[in-house]
């Protein structure tokens, strides 16, 4: 019976992708407020698209959905701002809509109307027309179809200020092509922010001109583990060099794209622990002088930066070639899973701990933090840090992300600081989707689609004073055990669409069912994207 009523699913799935639904949209994430109307407009070739005022950012807005009719359709829409009251995408900057990221999409049958505060509110609301369109927009050859838009009138603002994910390049390096398809993905979903995490113990992806070691040594390992993690005496190696990095001119072109797509980047340089990388190359920045080798092996470890000038200089001069690279006013400096063995055992760091007046080794951590959190607010940007810069005393400023449960974020809360909701029970996306019996293997952990859908950043912990230090939400993608983009795009989605709707969508708006049967439908244009996305939901494996 269960094969005949897979099969079932199965060609249901296909009927799917060969009809347009009339009475139902299926946008993801869901908007704040739409009503359906009886109707529908039509572009064709002579349909323009007007900007009034227009200026280049709104141009940027609209270029991309302009971009992909033209790829799809044979045709690309004229740009003007002259007023036109007929067969026309209207956009307009309206500084009385409250929400610099909402919008108010208005289509009737013979005109399209957008309106926003801000450039990226049209963007957004671009993102809505794109995905109201027939899912052949997204194929790269033209398509012999009719190019209607329903009749529907929306109001639309995110619930959350913060939505993103962040992709874990230094495990497995992935290459700029990829990390500008993985924004577009983030774009299209209404996201707003990359978190690109750069620097690792098993790899260094970024060029820093000071310091070329970090290119010549730290960017490359000698072997990488086979399998899964193991004990010593079980272990198997590959015994092949692997690695890579971004070079600074990679760097700048990454955030150009993202900048058109309305994305922040955030990048993170990992301290004082996940530091083995940066060690093999400056081993006088440890407590013990090494010699060190970029690991192989997944998981924590001894070896972290000594709290010691030379480090601090070192750090110093890092961040500010990262700072001058991304225009992001936040900086991400890790802080978690540093072992503090070697510190117990440092002469250099005790004499520290007792200089400073500190507890133990945990205030050690805590001053690390707070003397690189002056630095980076010195050059007028803040900090973000993993839970783990709780411990000890949280640097002044800095917004914390909790991935070790909620509590972490709630303790920053309830201290005021900002907090960006990231569980690991929640928005691990390198956890299993589906029976780990019939998936790639993976890290561990059990996260299906619906359990990812099912949370609400906010906790019932906090009043709703402290709630406001809630800025939103992200999906983590740790890549030890995914090695390949296509590997990275099945792990990601569509439980990153849930992450996506989770920080847009009003939580009352949110229903696994109504989001299941709308990712199904949105299925198709994943295909046409060419992103290769997790199917679980199809066989309600999860």
């Amino acid at each position: 019976m269960r094969r005949i009523f897979l099969s079932f699913i199965t060609i249901m799935y296909g009927l799917s992708l060969c009809a347009q639904t009339k009475t139902e949209l299926n946008l993801v994430p869901v908007p704040a407020q739409i009503k359906i109307n009886a109707g529908q407009f039509v572009i064709n070739s002579t349909t323009q698209i007007v900007l009034t005022p227009q200026n280049q950012e709104t141009g940027n807005a609209v270029a991309i959905f302009n971009s992909l009719l033209s790829r799809a359709a044979g045709y690309r829409l004229q740009i003007g701002n002259s007023p036109l009251s007929s067969n026309a995408i209207v956009c307009k900057i309206n500084p009385a809509i409250s929400n610099a990221e909402g919008y108010k999409l208005s289509v009737k049958s013979n005109l399209i109307t957008l309106e926003a505060q801000t450039p990226q509110g049209i963007f957004y609301g671009m993102q809505t027309l794109r995905q109201l369109l027939p899912a052949q927009i997204e194929r790269p050859y033209p398509s012999n179809v009719a190019w209607t838009i329903p009749c529907v009138e929306i109001e639309d603002s995110p619930r959350f200020a913060y939505r993103g994910l962040m992709l874990d390049v230094c495990r497995h390096f992935q290459p700029k092509e990829f990390v500008m398809k993985f924004i577009d993905m983030l774009a299209y979903h209404k996201m707003n922010t990359f978190h690109w995490h750069l620097t690792e113990d098993q790899g260094w992806r970024i060029e820093i001109k000071k310091y070329p070691k970090l290119q010549q040594i730290s960017a490359f390992r000698n072997r990488t583990l086979k399998g899964g993690y193991t004990s010593p005496d079980k272990r198997q190696w590959d015994n092949v060099r692997y690695g890579g990095y971004y070079t600074q001119e990679d760097i700048k072109e990454v955030i150009a794209y993202a900048q058109k797509r309305f994305i922040t980047i955030i990048p993170e340089i990992e301290m004082p622990g996940h530091a083995v990388a940066a060690l093999t190359a400056y081993p006088e920045l440890s407590c013990t002088g090494g010699p060190f080798e970029v690991e192989g092996l997944w998981g924590v470890f001894n070896d972290i930066y000594c709290p010691k000038e030379e480090t601090f200089t070192f750090l110093q001069n890092v961040l500010s070639e990262v700072m001058d690279l991304f225009p992001s006013e936040y900086i991400h400096i890790g802080g978690d899973e540093a072992p503090k063995t070697r510190w117990e055992r440092c002469a250099h760091c005790q004499a520290l701990i007792k200089k400073e007046g500190l507890k133990n080794e945990h205030e050690l951590q805590s001053y690390f933090i707070k003397r690189i959190e002056k630095f980076v607010e010195s050059k007028g940007k803040h900090i973000i840090g993993w839970d783990e810069i709780l411990e000890g005393g949280l640097a002044p400023n800095a917004t914390v992300m909790s991935w070790r449960g909620e509590q972490g974020g709630i303790e920053a809360a309830k201290q005021n600081h900002d907090v960006i909701m990231t569980p690991n029970t929640y928005v691990y996306l390198d956890y299993y989707q589906a029976n780990p019996k019939t998936e790639p293997l993976g890290i561990g952990g059990f996260l299906p689609l619906w359990k990812t859908y099912s949370f609400n950043p906010t906790p019932a912990a906090l009043t709703p004073e402290e709630a406001r230090h809630i800025l939103g939400v992200q999906g983590n993608i740790w890549t030890e055990y995914i090695p390949t983009s296509e590997h990275v795009e099945y792990m990601a989605f569509p439980r990153g669409a849930a992450v996506a709707e989770t920080g847009w969508s009003p939580n009352a708006k949110k229903n696994y069912t109504d989001f299941k049967a709308r990712m199904i439908q949105q299925f198709k244009r994943y295909d046409g994207i060419g992103w290769n996305y997790c199917k679980s939901i199809l066989t309600d494996e999860e």
